[in-house]
């Protein structure tokens, strides 16, 4: 365990820079955390959460904020950390579990070679992610199970909700993203995004700041231009040319208006007459088409 000053709330914050700076970004992914966790109702009293943690960015930074919440009472929820070691070439297998020891962090960490599974079943030149994602998703969800957990926690961020919608957008021909919550497939667990809030560049500077033993992405030896990274390219240049234009698209993504987009399956089209339709009141067409 790490020695603390008394005014510490968790070894995970040790060494935290007192600069205003950071003390702001601090104040601000705890804010949006705990907005995101109120409005899409993640908090059950008294359940487990699985705290998902790859050794990136994103996942250290959730872990920090939701154990700020805990401490302020605005969690009352068990957390238990989980790396799931996948046998990717290269991948540092003692940092997670040292580190947590280390910061006194509840957690269980598991080997499953998915990695030689993927290389196996996918065929040359075609990437990983996919079917890597599907195998993850299992074995955490297996795992969850075993803990007695009621939701499996992942660290994504405003940043991957935008990209993934629009790979939907461009790749799919959907209008789809990562939600805040869901259900799984199974329907006995829940998925959630706390950080779906937080922009991706608040992640960065954060771990950063408390000096976080960042493992790279990179592991598995993605191919470049994954269609990822190419969304991600055109958002930058559209954020650098426009400054806070992520903000707004993701704005978007919670402002939705049913009545005036084209799929009838969320609005009654063929039942629209004069005299009778007040289709900019959203609030009233959302509870109609459940």
């Amino acid at each position: 365990m790490l020695d603390t000053d008394l005014d510490d709330i968790h070894p995970l914050f040790a060494g935290a820079p007192s600069t205003t700076e950071f003390k702001k970004l601090r104040k601000r992914i705890v804010r949006q955390t705990r907005e995101a966790i109120e409005q899409y109702g993640m908090i059950e009293r008294g359940s487990r959460w699985l705290v998902c943690l790859s050794g990136g960015k994103d996942s250290y930074t959730l872990l920090a904020v939701l154990y700020e919440l805990k401490w302020r009472g605005l969690l009352p929820v068990d957390l238990l950390a989980c790396n799931l070691d996948q046998g990717q070439p290269g991948f540092p297998s003692t940092v997670l579990p040292k580190f947590l020891e280390d910061m006194g962090v509840p957690h269980r960490v598991e080997y499953q070679d998915t990695y030689s599974v993927v290389k196996e079943k996918v065929p040359a030149g075609r990437t990983y992610c996919a079917l890597c994602s599907r195998l993850r998703r299992g074995n955490l969800y297996r795992i969850a199970r075993e803990e007695g957990c009621s939701a499996v926690v992942l660290g994504h961020h405003r940043d991957d909700i935008l990209e993934t919608f629009f790979m939907n957008l461009f790749h799919g021909g959907r209008l789809a993203t990562m939600p805040p919550k869901l259900v799984n497939e199974e329907g006995d667990l829940f998925v959630y995004r706390p950080l779906a809030h937080v922009a991706e560049a608040d992640c960065e500077k954060f771990a950063k700041s408390l000096n976080y033993p960042i493992i790279p992405c990179d592991l598995c030896g993605s191919q470049d231009g994954l269609q990822r990274q190419q969304v991600k390219q055109i958002l930058d240049q559209w954020e650098k040319n426009s400054p806070g234009r992520r903000q707004v698209m993701f704005r978007a993504l919670t402002n939705v208006r049913p009545s005036h987009m084209l799929d009838p399956k969320l609005f009654d089209f063929a039942g629209l007459a004069l005299g009778n339709a007040k289709i900019d009141q959203i609030s009233e067409d959302i509870p109609k088409l459940r």
